[in-house]
């Protein structure tokens, strides 16, 4: 049998649609339930869904008020806090085009994106890195939008453009994902086939507001099914997690691998009384990670795979459990195949993870770059550069990248990318970059270079904070007389892998 998962499509998206009533369509049937709380270690702040909503709607109203109108890009320069989901809410919800973006990109790649996007406004807050534009407004004005009329919902086509995320390709630029309205949709796809979420959960995610794994599995996802999003305070550390996620009894609670790595080793009391199960995205889970965690917690922990360009659609859930190591099957209403060369591999056969074109979770287009758009496609399916193997009950192993991405922290990160900038810093004649393990479960980015003489590692850091996301600095920089390439010049970036120092990093 050939590597193809097709149980038929998921039900079609309601036209006309707007994403944010989606996500808030439950909003009306139970008003004063919390809809978020936002943890500190001896308080917390809770919004309801009817202050959500009206926070929401009210500064769709504002954004309106300034003069924007359906179609334009709002870029979101702001921290860890509240106020990002319900911006960028309150874009969608005047149809309006929000672009999310860290919080760690530094000034002159801010500078880039403007240059690209043309925003018609940046919304900002002071601290995070963003050079001047005429049209930025502090993130101080959207607090009085809060209590404005609330602006109705742009409704239309469901595959008319919706919000901008920016993903590292191969090309080593950052690219300019387009996503359309129906994306949360395909999303429903997940509440069963990961989550398992109800509306009575209380799902606790790690990670920051303005990380989109929070964004969409720790506060959307919630809202859209009615529950209760539990998100820790800034400046949260992994050992406090624990204490929260008993006080507040959270039924679910989703991480990146490396934070429940940090839990474990904490030394704190891990007892849950009400958590159900974990769940894990962002970089592979190791098995012996979730079995440690399984012991400590007596809870499962499940696995997903997805991309900047099609959101979780392979997953391990509570009614499908992945065995063997697998990361788990794809999701009910998805199409996912193994490729090789010539089309869909046999069953068990290695090859490239594709999605069906039609998959409605799956990009627009890399905004501006139609050819680069093409060019993931083979046929009906786009192709995620990863391999990967099917087995005969449809559970997929993933065997790593197809190509030289990095994985560090749970951010994918292009080497090309990092090389492009250490290239420009003195004193250094080459670079070639890769990830390394520097522990079970923990990947570094590390640089390697050429030149007259070492550089102080010092000097390499300031550079790399200076011109790279924090995300992106290498956190290892090795000295070499030559970089290993093959016969035609070209970098062995493999080969770098096994030239790097013994370290081990907390």
């Amino acid at each position: 049998m050939l590597s193809v998962f097709d149980q038929g499509p998921p039900p079609p998206c309601p036209a006309p649609f707007n994403m944010a009533a989606h996500v808030l369509s439950r909003a009306g049937d139970h008003p004063d339930k919390t809809a978020l709380s936002v943890l500190g270690r001896t308080q917390a702040r809770h919004w309801s869904y009817a202050e959500v909503e009206a926070a929401v709607r009210g500064i769709a109203t504002g954004l309106l008020d300034r003069g924007l109108t359906p179609g334009d890009i709002v870029l979101l320069r702001l921290g860890n806090t509240p106020e990002f989901p319900l911006a960028y809410l309150g874009a969608i919800a005047a149809g309006l085009v929000p672009v999310p973006s860290s919080a760690q990109l530094t000034e002159l790649e801010t500078a880039a994106i403007i240059a690209e996007l043309v925003p018609a406004l940046v919304l900002h807050q002071p601290g995070v890195p963003c050079p001047d534009h005429p049209a930025r407004l502090d993130v101080s004005a959207l607090g009085a939008m809060h209590h404005l009329p609330p602006a109705p919902y742009h409704m239309g086509d469901p595959n008319r453009p919706g919000y901008i995320v920016y993903t590292s390709g191969t090309s080593g630029k950052p690219r300019a994902v387009l996503h359309a309205h129906r994306a949360i949709w395909a999303r429903q796809m997940m509440m069963q086939g990961w989550y398992g979420l109800t509306g009575q959960d209380r799902l606790l995610h790690a990670g920051a507001f303005n990380w989109t794994y929070t964004l969409g599995t720790g506060v959307m996802d919630p809202w859209t099914m009615g529950a209760t999003a539990l998100i820790p305070e800034p400046g949260t550390e992994p050992a406090a997690l624990p204490a929260l996620l008993a006080f507040h009894e959270a039924t679910i609670f989703a991480a990146a691998p490396g934070v429940y790595r940090k839990m474990l080793m904490s030394g704190n009391s891990i007892d849950f009384p009400r958590l159900r199960h974990g769940l894990a995205a962002g970089e592979k889970l190791s098995p012996s990670l979730r079995s440690m965690w399984e012991t400590a917690t007596a809870t499962p922990v499940f696995e997903a795979y997805g991309m900047s360009e099609c959101s979780t659609f392979i997953s391990a859930c509570p009614d499908h459990p992945a065995r063997d190591g697998a990361l788990g099957q794809p999701q009910r209403g998805r199409r996912i195949a193994i490729l090789g060369d010539a089309g869909p591999v046999p069953k068990g056969t290695q090859g490239v993870i594709a999605v069906h074109r039609d998959d409605p979770g799956l990009m627009l287009e890399y905004l501006g770059a139609p050819e680069e758009t093409q060019a993931r496609f083979q046929g009906e399916w786009f192709l995620t550069g990863d391999q990967g193997v099917m087995a005969a009950d449809d559970q997929i192993h993933y065997l790593g990248r197809a190509d030289d991405m990095m994985n560090a922290g749970g951010y994918r990160v292009s080497p090309l990318e990092v090389e492009q900038a250490l290239a420009h810093c003195p004193g250094i004649e080459a670079v070639g970059v890769t990830d390394i393990q520097v522990k079970d479960d923990v990947r570094i980015i590390a640089a390697f270079y050429t030149g007259s003489a070492p550089i102080p590692v010092a000097t390499l850091q300031a550079f790399a904070a200076r011109t790279l996301a924090r995300y992106k600095q290498p956190r290892e920089y090795v000295y070499l007389q030559d970089l290993p390439t093959g016969p035609n010049g070209k970098l062995l970036r493999r080969a770098l892998k096994t030239l790097a120092p013994d370290v081990t990093h907390g």
